[in-house]
């Protein structure tokens, strides 16, 4: 039953990226959903308790913000242990079980936060949901990535964070629809948007089956002839020569990678930096090992910038610049209209300037951004009494604040 005996080619590679896309759409989804979920007064006041009803602006006002800032952090605790799981669980039973082994924790995790009463249960679910979705974002690009060929593997990445931001849309919208029921006070407004989740988890787990492996896993477990077919079946009959090549050349990999299986962990990948005297050093001349470091610290800062913050914190953030509540939801779900958007310059900005000038350049434009922004947000609050200024300065502070979104997206995210 598997697709890769009725499709080729660029069929076949098509329908893998359709389902790489889903999953990357889930972990957008997953990001963007608890924006709206933490101004539900439902949510916040009556079941997690970490504040109060503004009577008048029938809002939550925040009395215990550690409370609601670990709600929303320890589900990326939950992925930082799916990533490091999923990654090594994948080197021993395939990606396509790895994927399915997510789906099932995510889909969990994502039944009890729906379900959750109280702010200790919601904890566990996130931090359940974010082992799932950690699995499945450490997973699935790899998987789309070792089947698709090398001249298709970059327009991937550019779908793949595109998707990514359309998830993050998606999630604000509907959340800001759902905050209509009942004037906001349904359990309604925040219980639907978390269960949503589950549309996805549910599609991606029953198809997942039916899709072909990765070669290259094949090849490292002794699966040589599966993995050949299914390279001649992705590459196509009429290009045998070009899979037959690209089968050596993993096969070749392979070897080398069981010859120096001894430095293949995640502990010679972090250690490797260090001097030879202390065990480090072990990746030569090439220096693999300090180009690893650099990749995932570069990975670290990106989150470090604050767009998580932002893209969590977004109502919020306006609504402290002076905007309504209902105005600061339906700005911040225009704001990640324009995030979404800013990705797709990445596709003609990217090979011609440069990685390091685009990363200097996004510096330069999140950096002015996010301190004028903030500056602007601080004003408007100091002039609450003066509606002119107060008008003025939130205005701006929500224009660089909506710069700031626009530069991550056009740089550092791709």
């Amino acid at each position: 039953h598997n697709i890769v005996h009725r499709y080729e080619k660029r069929k076949l590679l098509i329908a893998v990226n359709c389902v790489a896309g889903l999953a990357i759409f889930f972990f957008g989804y997953d990001q963007g959903m608890m924006g709206s979920v933490n101004v539900s007064i439902d949510y916040g006041v009556n079941r997690m308790q970490y504040g109060h009803i503004d009577p008048e602006a029938k809002q939550v006002v925040v009395d215990n913000s550690l409370l609601q800032g670990g709600i929303v952090s320890v589900y990326y605790l939950g992925t930082l242990l799916g990533c490091m799981v999923g990654g090594w669980i994948g080197e021993k039973i395939g990606r396509i079980k790895v994927m399915a082994l997510g789906c099932v924790w995510a889909i969990v995790g994502a039944s009890l936060q729906t379900s959750a009463m109280n702010a200790d249960w919601m904890i566990c679910a996130r931090l359940i949901n974010g082992i799932g979705t950690g699995m499945l974002n450490v997973i699935v690009p790899v998987w789309a990535t070792e089947t698709a060929s090398h001249t298709s593997r970059g327009q991937f990445v550019a779908i793949e964070f595109t998707l990514n931001i359309f998830g993050v849309v998606i999630a604000y919208w509907l959340g800001f629809g759902c905050s209509f029921v009942d004037n906001g006070y349904s359990p309604f407004v925040w219980r639907f948007p978390i269960a949503f989740q589950l549309i996805p988890l549910i599609f991606l787990l029953c198809i997942v089956w039916f899709f072909p492996e990765s070669p290259r896993w094949l090849v490292k477990v002794g699966r040589e002839a599966e993995a050949r077919y299914i390279l001649g079946r992705l590459r196509g009959e009429d290009e045998y020569g070009l899979a037959e090549a690209e089968f050596q050349d993993i096969r070749n990999v392979a070897e080398l990678e069981k010859k120096s299986g001894k430095v293949n962990s995640y502990f010679h990948m972090f250690w490797d930096v260090m001097p030879k005297k202390i065990g480090g050093g072990s990746s030569g001349k090439l220096h693999i090992g300090r180009r690893v470091q650099l990749v995932i610290w570069l990975q670290i800062l990106q989150e470090w910038i604050g767009i998580a913050g932002v893209t969590i914190y977004a109502n919020d953030i306006f609504n402290q610049a002076g905007y309504s509540v209902f105005k600061s939801r339906w700005i911040a779900g225009i704001n990640d209209i324009f995030y979404m958007f800013s990705t797709l310059i990445a596709v003609f900005t990217l090979d011609r300037l440069g990685r390091r000038v685009t990363l200097y350049w996004g510096c330069v434009v999140m950096g002015i951004s996010m301190f004028l922004a903030g500056g602007f947000s601080r004003l408007s609050q100091n002039n609450a009494d003066d509606d002119y200024l107060k008008g003025a300065y939130g205005a701006a502070g929500a224009s660089f604040t909506f710069l700031f979104t626009f530069g991550f997206g056009a740089t550092w995210l791709t």
